[in-house]
């Protein structure tokens, strides 16, 4: 019991949890900063145990450097080209592929490998070869290395590869030969050089290289339509080297879509594509030029050296004196007073010229080259001034100037010569030897002059001059031949004849006449030819003598012809060549398609990447009527190469059968290759009106134009459409630009007036209320 009014000295139950839960709080707290130091200290311990980071210096840094930017980039770039490989994307890059014929491996030209150079719409390919992958004992393998000049252009069945065959296997029947012209239009050094890389590895025995007309105006040249100057070699060679790869053919396609509407050329149209690509002689860019043309001659010299094959260099000749200048230009500084001046005393000297007063006229040109002596038809109106008055020596010169002045830079120039000889100098222990093709043209010509004894133009030889180079590269190749090879020479026998080649080669008088046809129709008479001074006397000259070879063309000369054929196949049954050209005979000359057919069957089953030739057999037999056939060969021939010509023969082919879904495909695949295919715009066209697809042919027909507006068809087709359409005011627009391209056609005209007479008619009726 509790004392009254004592106080309490315990406390309640209540305060005494709370004092608890605050003792166990402070407790607690404490503990966890215990366990919060130690752990800190603990933390401390390890990190003074551990070692120290230091930063990256020094040598080390350089190397991550080195594999930041090297090794990593490459293992991405391997792993991107394996991926696309593994998808099959892309082309096979080297000029040689892998084939088999009758159970055995050769190899045969690419079809494809101009595609690293050009851009696919423009891409050139080699004529067909094929030789064995194992090169048979005692077999002398030479490949012939160069562009349009070394392939034998206008027709390559006569080159001076395919003479020079000949002339061993004359000399030499005892032995093997194969001559191999891996040759190339429009291509230049940079472009030969990876054809050299690429041959070296078919156990080559000798390279005979014949090039330097397309250095300005080939691939990578200031002159080039194709791709952009470059004075970096080592950038052009990374580019060429890059497109080797799947990746950089993917990088090239995309880059392709996005430059579209560039002025690249749609479509190959030779010499005249280079109008705009004037390059004066004093244009500090072909220093450049001379410089990588050196540089890759001493890069296929040793390449070949390397690879235990011998190179013979040769110059390379041109046409002086039946080759005016494509196209002339003033000195830059020229004022106009100046150039009224030097116009007024020039045509004073053409009027003394067209008079025969050559003396007079000399005066006159030597008085304007005293104001400008850089414009290069003034040269050539002096040179051939002096060649009529018998001064042969200054003749000569006027027309080296006249070429050296040319701004359309087709032809070597003298420099590209020197460098020739320079690089092949004192180089025999290299086992490098020049052939000084220019001597041998000079020789051979009226005064040592060059002119059109031995070229068809500016550059490509005709037979006698394919012949005359043959000749002399051969005494250059027999000085080299091994011994085994020289004591199997025929006796003393007199050299083979001009008539004799011509005669193993089939060159007749249908050749004269085909190669002059196509001289004239496909080269003089369209530009840049018709730029130059004297054209219209040039071609009523050729016009004469074409007259007068297809006058010849008699059922008895054809049949003539036939028979040289059969021979000269039978004596060499491996000669594709021949059978091509019998091909031709067979189908152009006769009409013997049933014999054609044979001919073409041999030369697409022994040149199964010759895609022109399943292109042939398929015409051939569809007009035979057998057109399934030569649907099944057209799809071939698309296989190994797609073309725009291909494509539209498919097309012509699925109209007719009515399958106009499958012809439009074909069209617009051809015109995509092509746009300006004028065959594939008017069909396609044609074939969207039958779909009643108005608007689409309109738009076709429209396109079309833009490409080749002078096509009298297509603004026909279009002025039909536009009327249906309800435009006739546009319609009658394009009846009346195609009156103006072809004011003489009938049926236009007629058109026309009917279509003037329903729209005055139609401007004339009561409007409805």
């Amino acid at each position: 019991m509790c004392a009254k009014g004592g106080k309490e000295n315990k406390k309640s139950p209540s305060h005494a949890r709370k004092s608890i839960k605050r003792r166990k709080s402070r407790s607690h707290s404490r503990t966890e900063k215990r366990i919060i130091s130690a752990s800190r200290s603990k933390e401390q311990q390890k990190d003074k145990q551990k070692p120290t980071r230091r930063p990256i210096t020094g040598w080390r840094l350089w190397l991550f450097r080195f594999v930041a930017l090297t090794v990593i980039p490459a293992l991405l770039f391997l792993l991107l080209e394996l991926g696309l490989r593994i998808v099959g994307y892309g082309f096979p890059s080297t000029s040689t592929i892998k084939c088999e014929v009758n159970g055995k491996e050769f190899y045969c030209d690419n079809v494809k490998f101009g595609w690293r150079f050009f851009p696919r719409n423009l891409a050139r390919e080699s004529d067909p070869f094929i030789f064995p992958a194992e090169k048979s004992q005692g077999t002398y393998r030479i490949f012939v290395l160069g562009a349009s000049a070394a392939q034998g252009a206008p027709d390559a069945a006569f080159c001076f590869g395919r003479l020079l065959r000949v002339m061993l296997q004359d000399a030499y029947p005892a032995a093997e030969f194969e001559v191999i012209v891996a040759t190339m239009t429009a291509i230049n050094s940079h472009v030969v050089l990876e054809i050299a890389k690429d041959n070296i590895r078919h156990q080559a025995d000798m390279f005979v290289v014949y090039m330097g007309n397309n250095e300005v105006v080939g691939p990578y040249g200031p002159g080039t339509v194709f791709s952009r100057f470059s004075s970096s070699l080592s950038l052009i060679r990374a580019g060429i080297a890059l497109k080797a790869t799947r990746l950089g053919q993917l990088l090239t396609n995309l880059f392709d879509v996005a430059s579209t509407g560039t002025n690249k050329p749609v479509s190959w149209r030779g010499l005249e594509m280079f109008l705009e690509k004037q390059v004066k002689a004093n244009d500090s860019r072909l220093e450049k030029i001379y410089q990588h043309f050196g540089r890759n001659l001493e890069d296929i010299t040793r390449i070949a050296h390397k690879g235990g094959a011998k190179t013979i260099l040769c110059t390379v000749g041109s046409n002086l004196k039946d080759c005016p200048p494509f196209a002339s230009l003033h000195r830059q500084d020229l004022t106009n007073t100046e150039r009224k001046k030097w116009e007024n005393i020039y045509q004073q000297g053409v009027a003394y010229e067209s008079d025969g007063k050559y003396g007079e006229a000399i005066a006159r040109y030597l008085a304007t080259a005293e104001i400008d002596d850089c414009y290069a038809d003034l040269q050539f109106r002096m040179g051939r001034c002096y060649w009529a008055m018998g001064e042969y020596e200054r003749a000569r010169d006027g027309y080296i100037k006249a070429r050296e002045l040319d701004t359309l830079r087709f032809r070597a120039d003298s420099r590209i010569n020197e460098i020739i000889r320079a690089v092949a100098s004192d180089k025999a222990a290299d086992d490098v030897y020049v052939v000084d093709a220019v001597k041998a043209f000079e020789k051979n010509s009226p005064h040592q002059v060059t002119g059109k004894e031995l070229f068809y133009e500016h550059v490509h030889l005709n037979f006698r001059g394919n012949y005359l180079l043959a000749k002399t590269i051969f005494e250059q190749v027999e000085k080299l031949l091994p011994e085994v090879v020289k004591i199997q020479k025929a006796g003393k026998r007199s050299f083979i004849t001009e008539e004799e080649c011509a005669r193993r080669l089939v060159y007749s008088d249908w050749s004269r006449y085909r190669i002059a046809d196509n001289v004239l129709n496909s080269s003089i008479k369209h530009a840049p030819f018709t730029n130059q001074l004297y054209h219209k006397e040039h071609v009523k000259e050729m016009e004469k003598q074409l007259q007068a070879l297809e006058a010849n063309m008699t059922a008895e000369v054809l049949r003539k012809v036939v028979s040289k054929y059969i021979r000269a196949i039978e004596n060499d049954r491996e000669d594709w060549w021949l059978r091509w050209r019998y091909v031709e005979l067979l189908l152009v000359g006769l009409k013997d398609y049933q014999s054609a057919v044979k001919q073409c069957r041999w030369v697409v089953d022994n040149l199964p990447f010759f895609h022109v030739g399943h292109a042939k057999l398929a015409m051939v037999l569809c007009e035979l009527g057998r057109t399934d056939e030569g649907i099944a060969y057209y799809l071939k021939a698309l296989q190994i190469s797609p073309t725009s010509d291909t494509h539209y023969n498919l097309g012509l082919l699925y109209q007719r059968q009515s399958r106009l879904d499958k012809a439009v495909e074909h069209y617009f695949k051809a015109l995509r290759l092509q746009p300006n295919h004028i065959g594939a715009n008017i069909n396609l066209g044609t074939v969207l009106y039958q779909q009643d697809k108005l608007d689409k042919a309109v738009e076709t027909y429209q396109k079309g134009l833009h490409f080749v507006p002078n096509s009298v068809d297509m603004h026909y087709n279009l002025a039909f459409l536009l009327e249906k359409q309800g435009l006739r005011d546009e319609a009658i627009k394009e009846l009346r630009t195609a009156l103006q391209i072809d004011p003489n056609s009938v049926e236009i005209q007629k058109v026309l007036k009917a279509m003037l007479e329903r729209n005055r008619q139609s401007t004339k009726a009561p409007k409805r209320k």
